[in-house]
């Protein structure tokens, strides 16, 4: 007679990692604001004061990177330096300086009947980050957490390794010593890649999942995942130039956008260039480019005017070089712009430079961008620059959180319902 009888699952090893991240998140909930800030300034302080011991971390993961054939862009995500890390515990602080999220009055109103509701802010729960290259997302996300009264469960990228577990230890000391559980943050047990499956299958104990990194992670995450997923798709950011723009700044504007970190993912990858100014502003910007080592990727009708520009392949438009590398089209009015950006984009950031408001206006409403800019520099797109103190991710989904995930993005709602003994008919 035939067997069958299923074979129980294999146990998750991340069970007991997920069972202490849900306890500590427990007590996050519950936690006061001063305890909270008192943790984020002994994480400021702890990462001044280890900062040597940190660049140390760093650079083994460097070194291993280096030697790996890393590409420059990835080797500057990974890089820490004594001003990205004061950086980082400027940010931490500026976290601490915010209102606290939690609790939150978000509406009230009260019903024929007396009964009276409140609608407050509430933490997700335990939030679970999974993230490649940039070591500070680790101190970014669990500073957030921190503040937004949710524990977390960290994993950065093999690459980054040593710098994490670094960088964590003084979350961890921090969080104990303001009288805070130090399960409230956590990394996973290895770096095999087997472990990320288990986390994104832990649905019993984490309650969102943030992924920032390539595109073969984001997809695996999306499929994988039993727990929903603040999704961070690629950063294919676009810098239209339209007809009314001042040229000095779509020069500087394009410049800024493209080159000052190349490797971030609010670097504009792609340039669209009104058709009427091709001959002037345009071919100006794409000097500037090449002038300042960006590789120019273009239409021949392009190349034939800028010297040092490289003819453009399809699969140029659309794609996230993370590198000094641009593309570029012509376009003949906003509506093309917009219809450009919505079928190449990723809804990541999206710039135009003019100083005709109504065209800038159009844009802003039609792009399908979670940060759509007028005359600004795409590298903004930074909880930072936001105001937020720091980010988990940029969000380019439309539920729940797009954009910056900061403080607010972090908390959900609970509907409080206050009586005086009604009963329902």
């Amino acid at each position: 007679m035939q067997n069958t009888a299923r074979e129980a699952p294999p146990a998750n090893p991340l069970v007991p990692l997920g069972r202490q991240a849900k306890e500590a998140a427990q007590l996050l909930a519950a936690a006061d604001t001063t305890a909270k800030n008192a943790a984020l300034a002994a994480i400021a302080e702890g990462l001044r004061a280890q900062a040597n011991f940190i660049l140390q971390a760093n650079a083994r993961d460097c070194e291993a990177a280096e030697k790996s054939g890393a590409a420059a862009a990835s080797l500057d995500r990974l890089r820490l330096t004594a001003e990205r890390i004061e950086a980082i515990a400027a940010g931490v602080e500026a976290i601490a300086a915010l209102p606290d999220p939690v609790g939150r009055l978000l509406g009230e109103t009260v019903r024929p009947n007396g009964l009276r509701i409140e609608k407050r802010a509430v933490p997700l729960g335990v939030v679970g980050v999974i993230f490649e290259s940039r070591p500070n997302v680790a101190v970014d996300a669990a500073a957030l957490c921190l503040k937004a009264g949710n524990a977390c469960i960290l994993r950065g990228g093999s690459e980054s390794w040593h710098s994490v577990l670094a960088l964590t230890g003084i979350v961890q000391r921090a969080l104990s010593g303001a009288g805070l559980p130090e399960a409230a943050v956590q990394t996973l047990p290895g770096k095999d890649r087997a472990l990320v499956g288990a986390l994104l299958q832990l649905d019993g104990f984490v309650d969102v999942i943030v992924p920032r990194g390539g595109k073969s992670l984001i997809e695996r995450v999306r499929t994988e995942s039993r727990i929903p997923v603040f999704s961070h798709l690629d950063g294919i950011c676009h810098t239209y130039i339209d007809s009314g723009a001042d040229p000095d700044r779509a020069v500087a504007l394009t410049v800024n956008a493209k080159m000052r970190r190349p490797g971030i993912c609010g670097a504009t990858e792609c340039l669209l260039l009104h058709r009427a100014i091709v001959d002037t502003t345009g071919t100006d910007v794409m000097r500037a480019l090449i002038e300042t080592g960006c590789e120019v990727r273009a239409p021949a009708e392009l190349c034939a005017r800028v010297p040092g520009a490289r003819l453009a392949a399809e699969c140029d438009y659309g794609h996230e070089f993370l590198a000094p590398v641009i593309a570029v089209a012509v376009v003949n009015d906003v509506h093309e712009a917009v219809r450009f950006i919505n079928t190449n984009g990723s809804q990541h950031t999206d710039a135009i430079v003019t100083e005709d408001t109504m065209v800038a206006d159009y844009f802003l409403a039609h792009v399908n961008s979670a940060i759509a800019m007028h005359n600004a520099s795409t590298q903004f797109a930074d909880g930072g620059e936001f105001g937020k103190g720091a980010e988990i991710g940029i969000a380019t989904g439309k539920l729940h959180a797009r954009g910056p995930v900061g403080l607010e993005e972090l908390t959900t709602h609970q509907y409080r319902v206050f009586g005086n003994g009604q009963t329902r008919t």
